[in-house]
């Protein structure tokens, strides 16, 4: 079934209809593989640099802290055993790589199932396109509601557009994100995607399957 969607301008009033690519927007919806790309793209953005001291490295004396027999207490050596306040941490984190891998085409199926399940749910908006002449988050924040009401919303942009970015990034409910940087996180995270015609045009450029991987 092909997916036709109206084209609204920033004051919501259709000015034209376009049928989305079949290849990006109407995928296999793979819930697995999304999810895959998913954990994979908030797993590369760990810095894996939490670390804890052992007791090799804790800042204290190594002398015996008391004699072995006589005492009637338990016996120890230093006071550096992770059991005493102050002592190293057993088993604690070290700095490691959290960095998986994902093949490119896996990547790119993920990213048409999102879209696609994005599509199904009625949760893409068009826009011939979107510009205005003053950074102004009110109106900004004005257009996104003629859009799309109350719902979150990223708005793709398909070349970087000072207003437009100034205007958004005051908004909490909305991030703006260049077309050829989408990706899994953030078309998972917002209720709707604002869609220009020139990012769309990207977006069947580098994602359709007629394309060489």
């Amino acid at each position: 079934m092909t997916i036709k969607l109206p084209v609204k301008d920033i004051k919501g009033r259709e000015v034209d209809e376009v049928e989305l690519p079949a290849d990006i927007f109407e995928a296999p919806i793979n819930v697995g593989l999304m999810h895959q790309a998913y954990v994979r793209q908030m797993a590369n953005a760990r810095l894996g640099t939490h670390k804890t001291k052992s007791r090799g490295e804790v800042n204290r004396t190594k002398k015996k802290w008391y004699r072995q027999k006589g005492t009637g207490r338990a016996r120890h050596g230093s006071r550096n055993a992770p059991i005493f306040v102050g002592g190293g941490v057993a088993h604690g984190p070290r700095p490691r790589s959290y960095r998986k891998k994902m093949p490119k085409k896996m990547r790119r199926a993920a990213l048409r199932a999102a879209l696609s399940a994005k599509a199904a749910e009625g949760e893409i908006v068009l826009v011939d396109k979107l510009d205005i002449p003053t950074p102004k988050t009110r109106e900004m924040a004005d257009i996104l509601y003629t859009l799309v009401g109350d719902a979150s919303a990223l708005v793709l942009l398909p070349e970087a557009n000072e207003n437009v970015q100034l205007s958004l990034r005051n908004l909490p409910d909305a991030r703006y994100l260049r077309a050829s940087y989408l990706n899994i996180r953030d078309l998972l995270k917002f209720d709707r995607v604002i869609i220009p015609l020139a990012a769309l045009e990207q977006i069947t450029s580098w994602l359709g399957t007629q394309r060489s991987e």
